[in-house]
C-alpha cells in the first residue's frame, strides 16, 4: 500500500485544551456556526460507532491484505474519533449546547436502522457518510477562510485532525462494501436519501439548539449571522457538487485527489515539528 493510503491510528487526547473553549467560539464569535460546529460534533460519536460496526461486520469477508490493513486502521481511527468529539461535546455541554440529547437522539436513530436495515445496507450507509465527510473536510484543509471560521484553536485543531484522518481513510468502507459484492443501484439510491435527510436533521438539530441560546433572541443576532453564513464556505455550489459526484455509475473516492493535502497536513500535524505532537501519545500504523 501507498505511504498516503496508509491509515495510521494516532492516539492523541486533546480533553486539556478544550478546557477555555467559549460559549460562541466560531469564527469571531459567530452564533450559528459556533451552534452548526457543535451539532456536528454531536453527532460524530456514535456516528463513529456505526461505522465500525458497519465495517466490522465484513472484516471476514476480506481476503485482500492491503484492505485488511486498512479496515484495522480505519477502526483505529473512527474509535479514536469518537472519543475526542465525546470529550469536545462534554466541554459543550458545560456551555450549554445540548450535545448530550443529541448524542442520544443519534444513537437512538442509528440503532433502529441496524434494527430494520441488513448488514449490506447500513455498509453502504457507510460508504455515502463517508464520502460526506470527506467532501467536508476538504474545506478546512483547503482554505484558510474555512479554518478561521471554526474558530477556538483546540476546536480548530481537533477538526483538523479528524479532516486529516477522514482523508486517508476516505475509501476503506467503499471498497470494503465493493468487495463484498454492494450493487451501484443500493450505493447511489442511499447517497441521494441521505443527502437529503442529513441536511434536513442538521438543520432541525441546529434550530433546536439555537432556541436554547438567549444570544439567538437578541434583535438582529440571527440574522446578521445568517447573513455571514451564507457566506461561507460549507455554502459554496462546489461542496453541493462534490457530494454529487457520488451518484456517478463507476465513482471512487479517490477519484477526488487529495493526496496532497493529506501529506501537506500529516507534515503540518504530525511531521518533525508537527503542531499537534505534544497531545500525541503513539501511533500505529
Amino acid at each position: 500500500m501507498p505511504a498516503l493510503r496508509k491509515v495510521p491510528t494516532r492516539r492523541v487526547s486533546f480533553e486539556e485544551s478544550l478546557r477555555d473553549v467559549p460559549r460562541h467560539f466560531a469564527g469571531d464569535g459567530d452564533l450559528l456556526l459556533s451552534h452548526l460546529f457543535a451539532a456536528m460534533s454531536s453527532v460524530f460519536p456514535d456516528g463513529e460507532d456505526y461505522f465500525v460496526r458497519s465495517v466490522r461486520r465484513f472484516r471476514d469477508d476480506i481476503t485482500d491484505p492491503e484492505l485488511r490493513t486498512a479496515v484495522a486502521g480505519f477502526i483505529g481511527q473512527e474509535s479514536v474519533h469518537g472519543r475526542e468529539h465525546r470529550a469536545l461535546n462534554a466541554r459543550f455541554a458545560e456551555l450549554g449546547y445540548p450535545t448530550r440529547t443529541f448524542e442520544r437522539l443519534t444513537r437512538r436513530a442509528l440503532r433502529f436502522r441496524e434494527r430494520i436495515a441488513s448488514d449490506r445496507m447500513n455498509l453502504a450507509a457507510t460508504a455515502a457518510l463517508e464520502h460526506f465527510t470527506a467532501v467536508l473536510a476538504e474545506l478546512p484543509m483547503t482554505q484558510a477562510e474555512a479554518r478561521d471560521a471554526i474558530g477556538h484553536p483546540a476546536v480548530r485543531d481537533l477538526f483538523l485532525w479528524h479532516a486529516l484522518e477522514e482523508s486517508e481513510h476516505k475509501a476503506v468502507a467503499f471498497d470494503v462494501y465493493r468487495a463484498v459484492g454492494g450493487t451501484e443501484r443500493m450505493r447511489i439510491l442511499t447517497m441521494k436519501l441521505i443527502r437529503v435527510g442529513l441536511v434536513v436533521s442538521m438543520g432541525f438539530l441546529v434550530m433546536v439548539s439555537l432556541l436554547g441560546d438567549r444570544a439567538a433572541w437578541r434583535p438582529g443576532a440571527l440574522r446578521r449571522s445568517w447573513a455571514r453564513f451564507k457566506l461561507s464556505p460549507i455554502m459554496q455550489p462546489e461542496v453541493w457538487h462534490a457530494l454529487c459526484e457520488y451518484d456517478r455509475v463507476g465513482f471512487h473516492p479517490d477519484d477526488r485527489h487529495t493526496d496532497h493535502l493529506v501529506e501537506l497536513w500529516r507534515a503540518e500535524l504530525f511531521g518533525d515539528d508537527g503542531r499537534l505532537n505534544g497531545i500525541l501519545s503513539g501511533s500505529a500504523a
